[in-house]
């Protein structure tokens, strides 16, 4: 199986993360997304990040009707912090029989030389990165990025948490059956 690992904080979903999974699904030929909700992202602050069990609750309910898009909690087993790179050698020995494609936004691609051992990852897998507003996909790059352009939702996790707090109307943000969840969670951390 061909499964495209998406990772992120998730701190919470919204139709852009899904608009995402969905065109990858379809452009890059995979059976499956997996949303690997990450415990703490080490290059992100982790001050405003909703409790990992809750965020992971939130993604799977938000996915339970996308075909091929699959919520998991993977990374909450393993050391931490989460590295990808440690998350791959574990999916390697778990799902030897899956090829896995690494995707990203272009803000990780930009920050992709702080990764920890980005240059075997860079030769080990195929990386599908989506650019972010603005970003033009660069003139050099290895064969095995890919960048992939999918609709353009203009919307952050960062904004929507933002809305939250000043009581601001995000309903067409995020998928309508975690609307009541979102804004129970996110309006309790305030």
């Amino acid at each position: 199986m061909r499964i495209g690992l998406f990772g992120g904080s998730f701190n919470p979903i919204h139709n852009g993360h899904i608009a995402i999974g969905r065109t990858m699904l379809e452009t890059m030929c995979l059976d499956e997304v997996w949303y690997m909700v990450t415990p703490h992202n080490p290059l992100k602050q982790s001050d405003s990040l909703l409790a990992e069990d809750k965020r992971f609750a939130i993604v799977q309910k938000a996915l339970q009707h996308e075909v091929g898009l699959i919520a998991k909690d993977y990374e909450f087993h393993l050391p931490r912090p989460s590295y990808t790179w440690n998350t791959l050698q574990h999916l390697h020995d778990d799902y030897p029989e899956h090829e896995f494609i690494i995707i990203i936004g272009g803000d990780n691609w930009n920050a992709f030389p702080r990764w920890a051992h980005h240059d075997d990852i860079l030769a080990n897998y195929t990386i599908a990165v989506f650019p972010r507003e603005g970003m033009l996909p660069p003139i050099d790059k290895p064969d095995n990025v890919h960048f992939i352009q999918v609709p353009l939702v203009n919307v952050t996790s960062t904004m929507l948490r933002e809305m939250v707090t000043d009581n601001m109307d995000i309903s067409k943000y995020v998928p309508h059956v975690v609307l009541q969840d979102i804004l129970m969670e996110y309006k309790k951390e305030r």
